[in-house]
Formats: C-alpha cells, structure tokens, sequence
C-alpha cells in the first residue's frame, strides 16, 4: 500500500505544481513539461505496482449488472478524453473532459473494485481530479465563448474512443483481469 500511496502523491504533486508554484514551474520553461511526464510515468509505476500487491478489506466485487455499467461508463470516460483534444460539441457542457474523464473512470472501476486498494487507487484520483477542477476555474476565471467544432471533430472522437477502448481492455485481459466479466 506504501507505494500506491507514494504513486498518489507523486501524481498529485506533479500535476498541481504549476497551479500551487507557478513562478517555480514558470521557471524551467519548457524542461519543466519533461519533469512532469518522466514524474507522471513514475508515479504509474508506483500505482500500479502498489495496487496489484496491496492487500486490504473486501467490501464489494463485480456483478453483471455491475460490469456492464463499469464498461458503459468507461466508453464515456474514453470519449470525454477524446473530446479534449477535438473540441467536440460536449465541450459546450463539460469545461474540463479529460479531468471529468478521470472522474467518470473512477467512479466505474469503484463500481466493481470495492476494496481499500481501490479505494486508495480509484478514489484518490477521482477527488483529485474534482480538486484540479476547482482550483483551474478559480484560477482562470469564467470560461471564453464556444464554437461548434465540425462533424468531423466529433467522428474522430468517437473512432478514438472505440480504438483506445479496445486496446485498454485487450490491456487488462493480457494483465488477468477481463473487463467483460
């Protein structure tokens, strides 16, 4: 549990630098992008290292009706991470996708992932991401105008979607664990 917890911290801390320092992060310029990257792959080797050899209380397992929820949701979260960088129309709504993706991913693997790891896991990324949510929006104020992108935006967002969603499942079953039940 130790290292999922040090995973956590160190993706937090990575991703709120630039928000808590600025003029610190300001001032590395482009190699601060790099400290960023090289401390978020670093932190989802402690996660997930971490996950897979923590041991906690059971509360809850998958259901079928669970599961189909958990995949449904995570189609969504795919999408809403899409969405970011083709400007689609649910952007009109959703001010942050990929931060609102992280939350719908948490809440789906919650769904069927009732343990403290995933709790620890899961959880914490989700209130982060609600977190950076609040703090982004106070520090940049009201949101600009919007403009409806073109179809074609949305296709890709939406082949997108399909595409990294079958390479993630394929992912999970090659790691043990089928997403499909």
């Amino acid at each position: 549990m130790i290292l999922l917890i040090l995973g956590l911290i160190l993706w937090v801390g990575a991703h709120v630098w630039k928000r808590v320092a600025p003029d610190h992060r300001a001032s590395f310029g482009e190699k601060g992008k790099g400290i960023v990257a090289i401390a978020s792959v670093a932190a989802i080797v402690l996660m997930v290292l971490g996950y897979r050899g923590a041991e906690g209380t059971f509360y809850w397992g998958r259901s079928g009706a669970g599961t189909g929820i958990n995949n449904l949701l995570m189609l969504f979260a795919f999408y809403l991470y899409a969405t970011a960088g083709k400007s689609t129309r649910i952007t009109r709504w959703i001010r942050h996708p990929q931060l609102s993706a992280v939350v719908v991913w948490s809440v789906a693997h919650l769904l069927v992932n009732g343990d403290t790891p995933s709790f620890v896991l899961f959880g914490g990324l989700g209130i982060w991401a609600l977190a950076e949510m609040v703090v982004i929006n106070r520090a940049t104020g009201p949101r600009g105008s919007y403009h409806a992108p073109p179809i074609k935006s949305e296709a890709i967002a939406v082949v997108a979607t399909l595409v990294v969603f079958s390479i993630v499942a394929a992912i999970h079953m090659w790691l043990g664990y089928n997403p499909f039940g």
